[in-house]
Order: structure tokens, then sequence, then C-alpha cells
């Protein structure tokens, strides 16, 4: 079963360099994303695993937090240690959390 966390738990994490995958589409994720936040959307992510930096802990993020629990999911089939971000983006802007546009992770 998928553990999932608060936006506060990521704004932590986050704040010690903390690995994050965006899950969503790439249009989605030029709107708005977690500052150093690796895209991957959802369709590709349990092909492109090897992809995801080494961490003892992988952070996945959408939108609102549905498709992250299948991207962390899939992570932890591919035997690596994941949750996912109860809120999405959604959640970490409403909270007021930096946000970077655009196509570069920041």
């Amino acid at each position: 079963m998928v553990r999932e966390v608060t936006v506060d738990d990521l704004a932590k994490a986050h704040a010690e360099g903390a690995v994050v995958v965006d899950c969503r589409e790439p249009q989605e994720y030029v709107e708005g994303h977690v500052p150093g936040a690796i895209l991957i959307p959802l369709s590709q992510l349990p092909s492109r695993t090897a992809e995801v930096p080494e961490a003892d802990m992988v952070n996945v993020i959408c939108r609102s937090g549905k498709r992250s629990l299948v991207g962390a999911q899939a992570l932890l089939d591919a035997g690596r240690d994941a949750v996912s971000v109860a809120e999405g983006t959604l959640g970490w802007i409403a909270a007021g959390h930096p946000v970077v546009t655009g196509m570069e992770a920041g």
C-alpha cells in the first residue's frame, strides 16, 4: 500500500534535498511545479524508473494526489521507496510554497 504525505511533509523533506518526481503531463508541469521536481509523466514512469535519482525516499506528486498514488506504486513495484503527496501541486501552491514555471526543473 502506498503511503501518503502532506505538502508540509514534502516541504520539510524538500528543504533537505528530497527527490521529487512530478508525474503529470508536460503542459501541466510547465504551468507550475515544485522546484527541482523531475518530470516523468505517469504513463512513462514504469519504463523510466532508472531515471529517478537514488534516494532513501522518492516523493511523487501530481495535480491533486490521485495519479501520484499510481506513480508511487510503480516505483514501489520497481523496488524503490516512494510516497505520494496527498494534496498534489494544487495543495503545494495553496500552502504558499515556491513554484517554478517552464520546463526547467528549477
